[in-house]
């Protein structure tokens, strides 16, 4: 069993992990938006896509915002705040969060595998498209680590019929 000491450290790595993660797409999107591109790193949106969306550079930079809040939310998970109801206000943007990101991840996985044509073609630059993947899936696993631990925080030394509810 884990020491008290050592499933904190592991906490604050996980949600570090996630909040690089989340930087990572952040500065993505920005360079995307400086391109005037829209997709993901190694993604490449069809030329269709520009057609629904009237300014990119404004979209790219409004998920580079999110991006940003999503890194910020991870922070409060390397040591979750004490209050019960902000504490478990960051755990469930953080699971709304992995959700949205997780399945990102999934989808982008399977276009990438050529199982979901529907969602694009292949990617032209499978190597920088698989480096994207990776990200995403160790911010989604990082966070999720984060996101339980902070669950677990605010219960720890607690009998379990005393426990607070979320």
């Amino acid at each position: 069993m884990e020491s008290a000491k050592t499933t904190t450290s592991t906490q604050r790595a996980a949600a570090l992990t996630a909040c690089a993660g989340a930087l990572a797409y952040t500065v993505s999107k920005v360079g995307l938006a400086r391109d005037g591109e829209l997709g993901m790193a190694g993604f490449p949106a069809p030329p269709e896509a520009y057609a629904s969306i009237g300014d990119v550079t404004a979209a790219q930079l409004g998920n580079a915002g999110l991006g940003l809040l999503m890194a910020l939310v991870a922070l409060l998970l390397v040591r979750p705040p004490a209050t019960r109801w902000v504490r478990w206000g960051a755990v469930l943007v953080s699971w709304a969060g992995i959700l949205m990101v997780g399945a990102g991840v999934i989808g982008f996985g399977a276009r990438a595998a050529g199982l979901a044509p529907a969602l694009g073609a292949r990617p032209p630059h499978l190597g920088t498209a698989l480096a994207a993947l990776a990200v995403g899936a160790q911010w989604v696993a990082g966070w999720a680590v984060a996101a339980v631990g902070a669950a677990r925080s605010g219960t720890e030394g607690v009998d379990r019929s005393q426990r607070d509810t979320p």
